[in-house]
């Protein structure tokens, strides 16, 4: 295994995601593998495929070391040439070896695949690993032809968030609304403060919804720059949204969708992106109806270490 911040690693990591996205119209992995090669945590680690000196493959595993049950999460890029040599399977293999040595409990692993298929599962499946979650990512055209304008609970009042006087609301809401979700529970303020100094933040893109009882709910969204030639265009998606469990089923929710959308919109992007969990029917339902459609699908396939 070698460290994410071994000096070197992040170049050659680039270098294959560049070419796996170039051959598949997809990124390998989303943005937690980029923040971790820049910011390494010291319970992440790597591994590198290398076919006669040259690397074809890498695997990242994080761990998050304060649950119970100690659980990773595995992301994987091959090079295209690469492909069908076994160098996936060799790296996954020596991946889920040397994480069940390196401590005695139990590891759960849960291993992403993006542009997941019929495929995807049969490479997971042979490794012994088994379908746990599947993530959308839907787009619709913008300005939302559907719901131009938002239609907001009675009492409602909207501003862009303020860095240092919102966060500590901020943080409270969306642990509140994600308390069951495993990507976004558990927010602290060096996670929040890590985000909004990333180069994409924009403070006037993160809607917040306030009633008589104070942070109701939020909308944030981030601009993606183009990705010639499989994204000529920007991109804009919503980051996150949350309501209050206090105030759902109240159309706050709806209401946050549509104003996020409509300030891309303003900001000239044409398309809007977001990533939903299939396993959450409503929200799903309520995409499709704005216009929504499935542009991607990823896995998650879990075993135990």
């Amino acid at each position: 295994m070698l460290s994410p911040g071994a000096p070197g690693t992040a170049p050659l990591v680039h270098r294959l995601a560049d070419a796996a996205l170039a051959a598949d119209g997809r990124p390998p992995f989303g943005d937690g593998v980029w923040r971790d090669l820049e910011h390494p945590d010291p319970a992440s680690v790597g591994l590198l495929a290398v076919d006669d000196a040259t690397p074809v493959g890498y695997l990242h595993a994080a761990t998050d070391g304060g649950t119970v049950t100690r659980a990773t999460t595995l992301s994987l890029v091959v090079h295209p040439e690469h492909r069908g040599t076994g160098a996936g399977h060799a790296l996954l293999s020596q991946a889920v070896e040397r994480l069940a040595r390196s401590d005695a409990g139990p590891r759960h692993l849960q291993l992403w695949l993006f542009g997941a298929n019929a495929c995807a599962d049969d490479f997971a499946g042979r490794a012994g690993f088994v379908r746990e979650r599947e993530l959308r990512q839907m787009r619709v055209a913008l300005p939302l032809a559907s719901e131009p304008a938002p239609r907001w609970p009675e009492g409602v009042r909207v501003r862009a968030f303020v860095p240092g006087t919102d966060d500590a609301a901020w943080l409270v809401v969306n642990n509140r609304a994600f308390a069951a979700d495993p990507d976004q529970s558990g927010w602290d303020e060096t996670m929040l403060r890590e985000r909004m100094a990333e180069g994409w933040f924009d403070p006037a893109g993160f809607l917040l919804a306030f009633d008589d009882a104070g942070l109701a709910g939020f909308c944030w969204t981030k601009i993606h720059p183009p990705e010639p030639p499989h994204e000529p265009e920007p991109l804009g998606e919503i980051y996150v949204i949350g309501v209050d469990p206090d105030r759902q089923g109240t159309g706050l929710g709806r209401a946050l969708v549509v104003a996020g959308l409509a300030s891309l919109a303003a900001r000239g992007i044409g398309t809007g992106m977001l990533f939903v969990d299939a396993a959450n029917e409503p929200a799903v339902g309520l995409y499709e109806a704005l216009g929504f459609d499935t542009a991607r699908v990823d896995r998650a396939y879990g075993r135990t270490a």
